[in-house]
């Protein structure tokens, strides 16, 4: 086992420990609990010993155990160190440590005596270092929304950067914002309005780009291959520039303040996308399938239907899961074209929330809540349909 690798593991893995604990710490300073002392010397030493002491146990003793016995040792180690930090702070590094030395448990003698172990360690951990950062950057202005959302206007006044929550004021109290928005705000028949918007834009968009898709993928006719190469062209153009003259159409056919506008626009805009990703993935599937379609009787609407629909629902999903997404976050289109407060959607109506300065903020966090969590939910249970499909048809056969 070659010195350098050793001390390689030991430097950078105790770093990154050193890093989440100073991650930890940030966000116990904006609950409001003044640290004293952050001893980071002490607590990079002390990582650095526990990663020898981890790298000499090895595999004698039950993994799990020894996970939880290291864990609990840097965090005692760092509640004597701390001075008169709550329960849950230590609760947290205990945590914090448990999945640092679960991230380490396969760096033993056996991998550290490999060949480019060293440079193995540097990338796995930069690589986890970036996903932890990046997650905490893309995650604290949602989790700051959430907080602020359960505050009071006293509460935000006396302290705006207090972003911790008190549950000791009971429920109704503590949702109060959103039983506000929902009632007063009328966020209700907003949420309804969005809804029926996203979900019409997903199906005018799988009705026009499921046939659409298929002819560019299965079909011959002229300017084939122009379209399936042009077809993302719209893209090319700043939003910006078709709002003026959709603007002007539209005020002129009537069609500004209405739902059926607003799926005329959505439709149009994820249609070139939709059938650019169905494409790829009909032209993966097997010709010899649909030939046997039609060797059984059936038109081509029988070999979509029977044969090419049921064998593309990843790709289907995803695409419905995208557009739905992009109608339900968009704000451009129904910012211009809706000026009539019972015909907004979601989005529309935060920004029309937030004219003036006498809406009070705990409001406007709890609109933006209503907004975010749902297709953040939608996200998180379809989320392997969406990376399935977006992969689906980059390999053929």
């Amino acid at each position: 086992m070659k010195i350098k690798n050793i001390l390689t593991y030991c430097f950078i893995s105790s770093l990154f420990l050193f890093s989440l604990i100073c991650i930890w710490k940030i966000l116990v300073t904006l609950q409001g609990i003044e640290l004293i002392n952050f001893n980071f010397n002490k607590l990079f030493i002390f990582g650095i010993i526990l990663c020898v002491i981890n790298l000499l146990i090895g595999k004698k003793f039950n993994l799990n155990i020894k996970l939880i016995i290291l864990a609990l040792l840097f965090s005692i180690f760092d509640y004597f160190i701390s001075i008169n930090l709550p329960i849950w702070y230590s609760f947290g590094i205990f945590l914090i440590s448990l999945f640092f030395f679960n991230t380490i448990k396969n760096y033993d003698k056996n991998f550290l005596s490999k060949n480019h172990s060293s440079q193995k360690l540097f990338f796995n951990f930069l690589t986890l270092f970036g996903i932890t950062l990046f997650s905490f950057v893309i995650l604290f202005p949602f989790y700051m929304m959430l907080v602020t959302s359960f505050k009071t206007q006293a509460l935000l006044l006396l302290n705006p950067l207090d972003f911790s929550i008190n549950f000791a004021q009971g429920l109704p109290e503590l949702f109060k914002s959103y039983f506000v928005v929902f009632k007063d705000y009328n966020f209700g028949r907003y949420m309804l309005t969005s809804t029926i918007v996203s979900l019409g834009t997903v199906v005018i968009t799988l009705i026009f780009a499921i046939p659409a898709a298929y002819a560019v993928a299965r079909l011959n006719f002229f300017g084939k291959n122009f379209l399936s190469t042009s077809i993302l062209i719209i893209y090319l153009f700043p939003a910006i520039v078709l709002v003026i003259p959709l603007y002007t159409i539209f005020s002129q056919l009537g069609l500004r303040n209405s739902i059926e506008g607003l799926l005329i626009v959505y439709t149009a805009t994820t249609l070139p996308v939709a059938i650019y990703m169905l494409q790829g993935y009909f032209k993966s599937i097997p010709k010899e399938l649909e030939e046997a379609g039609i060797i059984d009787g059936q038109n081509w609407l029988g070999i979509i239907f029977k044969i090419i629909l049921p064998l593309s629902l990843p790709a289907i999903s995803s695409v419905a899961l995208y557009v739905f997404m992009i109608a339900w976050n968009e704000f451009l289109f129904s910012l211009m074209f809706l000026d009539r407060p019972n015909t907004f959607t979601l989005s529309r109506a935060i920004q029309f929330l937030n004219i003036g300065a006498e809406t009070p903020r705990q409001y406007l966090m709890a609109g933006s809540v209503v907004v975010t969590l749902p297709i953040l939910i939608i996200f998180v249970y379809f989320e392997k349909y969406l990376v399935s499909g977006l992969t689906a048809g980059s390999v053929k056969g």
